[in-house]
């Protein structure tokens, strides 16, 4: 995306950690941009640093999780009042350790339909939507494009 705007960019990378047919998703924390929302984790990409390298730290920053990034799934282009950002999604697989709620309010594995039970930012609905719209996961978990 073309930084059009006046507004900080970012890119900012967000995972679909699969496990037993469910995705895993985190509770924004209290005093955040957009708290109490619902997210699939990442976060902001750190100068130098490549989109499947920022997505492993995020997550085990957060999570306490380490995971493989296996795939690119999409991107999402977003223009907040305050900032602009690009989210670069991917699925993921669980490689050692448990989920635990290090920063976010709460984490849960929720089967796929399922997730429009809860509120997400306009960003990861739009994965949301990707994942109705293909349908297709393989045994493993991970979304096939």
């Amino acid at each position: 995306m073309k930084q059009q705007s006046k507004k900080p960019y970012y890119h900012v990378t967000a995972g679909l950690i699969w496990k037993n047919g469910r995705v895993l998703i985190a509770q924004r924390p209290k005093g955040s941009h957009l708290e109490g929302l619902w997210e699939f984790p990442g976060g902001k990409q750190e100068e130098g640093e490549d989109l499947e390298a920022c997505l492993e730290r995020e997550i085990e920053e957060e999570l306490g999780l380490k995971v493989r990034v296996d795939k690119t799934l999409l991107t999402i282009d977003h223009e907040y009042d305050e900032k602009v950002i690009s989210l670069h999604v991917f699925s993921c697989t669980p490689l050692a350790g448990e989920a635990r709620a290090l920063r976010a309010q709460q984490i849960i594995w929720v089967d796929p339909g399922e997730l429009r039970e809860f509120s997400f930012p306009p960003p990861d609905m739009k994965i949301i939507e990707f994942l109705a719209g293909t349908g297709e996961m393989t045994s493993g978990g991970a979304h096939v494009l």
